[in-house]
């Protein structure tokens, strides 16, 4: 137990016990139910163990994905239900192929992209966005198209960066963690029921996506020495 626990920094388990107490107090007051709060939980541990390169994360993220997935169906977000029943799901696979061909002595070879790689990615992220959000807006139940779609198309090129073990993924999950905030911001003024833990849960991301970056960045640097 010691030895497992010692691959852990003292910011890492205190970030895990300060949100997976958040969770339960907020699914007591919200009375959400026990299935929200897996989701929430597995979807923390999905992007802690992402942050420090673990093929683990893989296994939670396969959970996460299914659970988010019908949470955004009650909730009418059918950008957000496509994201990941057919994308995050074959990617779940993807990633944890091609991240167990790249682990040397156990740890993660990171890498970090160049400018014209960065260029083409906030091309691809504002164009989709646009396209996919006007596609979006002819479906009568759908809720926020615009945003929806951001969130989509900015989690299919994090996702791709994250296969590829770029360290520029963190600065798109930045991005999108902020505007998913939002979006569920406006499902709880609207009277969603898993709206308030949905902000903690993607609060708790955007946390995680700050040190995500802190932490690849140095291993892409270790790798380039």
């Amino acid at each position: 137990m010691k030895k497992a626990a010692g691959h852990w920094s003292r910011f890492e388990l205190a970030w895990l016990v300060v949100f997976t107490l958040i969770a339960v107090v907020f699914t007591v007051i919200s009375k959400d139910s026990f299935f929200g709060f897996t989701v929430f939980i597995t979807g923390v541990l999905c992007v802690v163990l992402t942050a420090k390169g673990k093929l683990a994360s893989y296994g939670f993220g396969m959970y996460n994905t299914f659970g988010y997935a019908y949470l955004a169906y009650i909730n009418g977000l059918f950008g957000e239900v496509m994201l990941n029943l057919l994308f995050f799901v074959p990617m779940n696979v993807v990633g944890f192929y091609m991240w167990s061909k790249n682990m040397q002595g156990g740890k993660l070879s990171m890498r970090q992209m160049g400018m014209r790689g960065i260029l083409l990615t906030a091309g691809v992220c504002i164009s989709g966005a646009l396209l996919l959000g006007f596609g979006l807006s002819f479906i009568p139940a759908q809720n926020s198209p615009y945003i929806d779609a951001l969130t989509t198309v900015l989690s299919v090129v994090a996702t791709l960066l994250m296969v590829r073990r770029f360290k520029e993924q963190w600065l798109v999950y930045i991005v999108l963690n902020m505007f998913t905030v939002l979006l569920w911001v406006i499902r709880t003024l609207e009277g969603s029921g898993e709206g308030l833990l949905m902000i903690v849960m993607w609060s708790a991301y955007l946390i995680n996506a700050g040190y995500g970056y802190y932490n690849w960045n140095k291993g892409a640097k270790e790798a380039l020495s």
